[in-house]
């Protein structure tokens, strides 16, 4: 277990904006070093297959800028690999995607793919890139994620968040139950344990308080928040309402 629980921002949703309208503004890279001064502990940030926000030059650009760790979010392809392999990032997060969702839905099937992702992540590894599998909080998944090498899970906290924002505190809390249980579980398999996805100012407290989670990836909503208080204010609400549910 750890004490200090990281906070990776991500950055996507800024590339986002830029797209919405073309040019150059606002500039993910800004964003990532504004993050960085704030307190950030690493930046996300997601190549996606259709480059619907961050585009392979923005990675390279953020790389070379930051100077805290870079997680590069991707698909288990071949094309994303060998742009992973130039970046040289930090760490690596392979997450499950598909054309038409508007975010990525549920998690990796680590258990269905297991030899492919094998074999798939050893380059990655010889690299020096730490490998993250986001999946779900689910035991024959994290086995499967244990088995094929991979140091690092990320869980999907998509549900326990969607529960908590619908007020349905039953499902909320069911939802906090299994991942609580499987982070321990995986801890225990010696795996480190991030999670993500959805979480806000409200939901973040509960999740933040598993000792076994030592880190949270945030991105959307910190994004939309800074459009009313500054990107350096929501980071460090953030890190205020996750040191509090840590202590």
């Amino acid at each position: 277990m750890a004490d200090k629980l990281r906070l990776g921002i991500n950055i996507d949703h800024v590339a986002t904006v830029r797209n919405a309208r073309g040019g150059a503004t606002p500039d993910p890279v800004r964003a990532a070093l504004l993050a960085e001064a704030a307190g950030a502990d690493g930046i996300t940030a997601h190549l996606r297959e259709d480059r619907r926000h961050i585009r392979d030059a923005d990675m390279a650009d953020i790389a070379a800028a930051i100077k805290i760790p870079l997680n590069f979010e991707m698909a288990a392809t071949a094309e994303m690999q060998r742009i992973a392999l130039a970046t040289r990032p930090h760490a690596v997060c392979l997450v499950p995607e598909r054309r038409e969702e508007r975010t990525t839905e549920g998690g990796l099937d680590v258990l269905g793919q297991e030899a492919y992702l094998r074999d798939y992540i050893t380059p990655l590894r010889e690299a020096g890139a730490r490998v993250s599998l986001f999946i779900a909080a689910d035991s024959a998944q994290i086995e499967a994620a244990a088995r094929i090498g991979a140091p690092v899970i990320e869980i999907h906290t998509g549900a326990y968040c969607e529960a908590h924002d619908a007020g349905d505190f039953a499902k909320r809390d069911a939802e906090l139950a299994r991942i609580r249980a499987m982070a321990e579980f995986a801890d225990a398999l010696g795996l480190e344990v991030h999670a993500g996805h959805g979480l806000n100012f409200d939901s973040v407290g509960p999740i933040a308080a598993i000792a076994f989670i030592r880190e949270l990836n945030i991105g959307h909503f910190l994004m939309g928040e800074a459009i009313f208080i500054g990107l350096d204010a929501a980071i460090a609400e953030m890190r205020r309402q996750m040191d509090i549910a840590r202590a």
